[in-house]
């Protein structure tokens, strides 16, 4: 024999509740959490955006505030009368203009020059710029005299470089090779 659902009840929202799948309430109860979570979440984005904006508007009338001291020159406005003048030290001044000229050194020029000049037969160990002078220190590694020679000749050479010179060499003594290690400074700027 076959179950048979005989049900008398009025029909009305607990008829409905009862005879609702649990998963389809779980459905439910979960939907009705998180809408809620994103009405609580919009809220306090709502509420963080209209105080962002509050700061802005607040910063900008103390931005328009100050503007208009200083368009009057009123006494104890910053830059009232002219620029605000700071006091820095002999010693960071040199730091600065030393690291300015640093990072305005023509690196892709030096590189550029070097690379058309430097053959496969010579080592490069070290570079090492004295933007104060304009000049460039090269520490290198040949196999004999006349490729170190025709290398500082290259050098010469090179449009960017001004002169170069041999400043020290030794032979390497303790390589089997015998190579001869050899600094050259290179001058650059305009010819």
């Amino acid at each position: 024999m076959r179950k048979m659902r005989i049900d008398f009840a009025a029909p009305g929202w607990r008829r409905s509740l009862y005879q609702l799948h649990p998963a389809a309430l779980a459905g439910c109860v979960l939907g009705l959490a998180l809408c809620t979570g994103a009405a609580l979440y919009g809220y306090r984005m709502v509420a963080l955006q209209r105080a962002r904006a509050e700061q802005v508007s607040r910063m900008e009338r103390e931005q328009r505030r100050l503007q208009v001291q200083q368009r009057a020159g009123a006494p104890g406005a910053p830059g009232a009368g002219g620029a605000a003048k700071t006091q820095i030290s002999d010693a960071l001044g040199k730091a600065v203009n030393t690291a300015v000229l640093q990072l305005n050194l023509p690196w892709a020029d030096v590189q550029e020059a070097i690379a058309a000049a430097t053959p496969p037969a010579i080592a490069l160990l070290a570079l090492e710029p004295d933007p104060n002078k304009q000049l460039l220190k090269i520490s290198a590694e040949a196999k004999n005299a006349d490729e170190m020679i025709a290398y500082i000749e290259q050098l010469k050479e090179q449009e960017f470089f001004t002169g170069a010179a041999l400043v020290r060499h030794e032979v390497s003594d303790l390589d089997p090779n015998r190579p001869i290690r050899f600094q050259v400074e290179a001058q650059w700027g305009t010819r």
